[in-house]
């Protein structure tokens, strides 16, 4: 035993810290949980039901054998305890079953939602993902720059997309329903858009975000640049078009360069060419040109523990997806300023990310 006699005055700490272990040790049943429910679609058949639901009666709708009755009520003590289901008891003294209704969480996994998170647990849970975590000992002790996916898999994690139609579609409906909370967000910051004429949201995906923002303002003109592949045969319309390009080599002139989830991507290096040329783009506004970032900013000591873990485990996925990184206030300072800009603004109004006003 590590702990010396002086320890047993402090029993109480030590049965803690062995269960703070635990708890991460099999903390990933909890996510596969999920995966469970998601892959089921528990919240699907709770929604259709239209009202609480029983096991059993939860358990004829996912069309489940009898026998797996017992196994269901596991996983759903599990997922309730988690916030994801809510049990009501029975009111009913002659039925001793319980009911089961849907939270604010697992309403977002309730594929009829426009933002729904389903496939972003397609995404999360993809075997990819977990074969590379089983290689995760490269990460100390190859010296290379190679992302720890494209080390495991043979090819990088935007390549892995591109070349497999079915994960494309399945990641950029995530893109996409992330981009509904942008939706919310808006409403706290209608003023950065003020003023302008035009916008170019760079990877902007299938418009999803610029579409949002047009509802709020239908006279901007907005132009998505996203990688060829991406944006062929999507239909422009008056205000909205599409760019087949890429950003580091050039971003088409505008008032204002929106990059919603994008520097995370990458290194510190290559966001700075990003930045840079997002700097050429409004250089003809003059002083009231803008970049727009919506993005992760790290603040462990404002934020609580819960939402600091959250953003370091986005880290840990931008490490070995992409070499990639979410950065402190103090790192994306730096990278600004670096790129040549004069000032930044930094609001926290999307949850987990934050908005970032950037200046010449």
């Amino acid at each position: 035993m590590v702990f010396t006699d002086n320890d047993s005055a402090n029993a109480s700490e030590i049965y803690k810290a062995q269960m703070h272990v635990h708890k991460y040790l099999l903390s990933f049943q909890s996510c596969m949980a999920v995966k469970f429910a998601t892959e089921l679609g528990i919240a699907d058949a709770i929604h259709r039901h239209g009202k609480p639901i029983t096991l059993s009666g939860l358990a004829s709708a996912l069309n489940l054998p009898p026998s797996k009755v017992g196994v269901l009520h596991r996983f759903m003590r599990l997922l309730t305890h988690n916030g994801f289901f809510m049990k009501t008891p029975s009111q009913n003294s002659e039925e001793e079953e319980e009911t089961y209704s849907l939270t604010l969480a697992s309403k977002f996994l309730v594929r009829s939602n426009s933002f729904c998170l389903a496939p972003n647990a397609e995404v999360a849970f993809h075997p990819s993902m977990f074969n590379m975590w089983n290689s995760s000992k490269k990460l100390f002790t190859e010296d290379t720059q190679v992302p720890l996916f494209e080390s495991v898999t043979g090819e990088s994690y935007f390549d892995f997309i591109k070349n497999d139609f079915q994960f494309l579609n399945v990641f950029q409906k995530a893109v996409a329903a992330d981009s509904e909370m942008v939706k919310l967000g808006l409403q706290q910051c209608k003023h950065v858009f003020e003023g302008l004429a035009s916008l170019v949201d760079v990877g902007g995906g299938t418009g999803a975000v610029s579409r949002l923002i047009l509802e709020s303002f239908p006279h901007l003109k907005c132009t998505v640049l996203d990688l060829p592949q991406v944006v062929a045969n999507l239909k422009t319309t008056q205000n909205l078009s599409f760019v087949g390009g890429d950003m580091f080599e050039s971003i088409p002139s505008a008032d204002a360069v929106l990059l919603k989830w994008v520097l995370h991507n990458w290194d510190d290096e290559l966001s700075i060419k990003i930045l840079k040329n997002c700097k050429e783009a409004i250089s003809g506004k003059g002083k009231e040109g803008k970049v727009i970032i919506i993005d992760v900013v790290i603040d462990e000591a404002g934020d609580d523990r819960d939402l600091t873990e959250l953003k370091l485990n986005f880290d840990l996925a931008m490490l070995t997806l992409l070499n990639g990184k979410e950065r402190e206030k103090k790192e994306w300072e730096k990278l600004i300023y670096q790129a040549g800009f004069t000032g930044c603004k930094f609001t926290p109004v999307f949850g987990f990310k934050s908005l970032i006003e950037v200046y010449l």
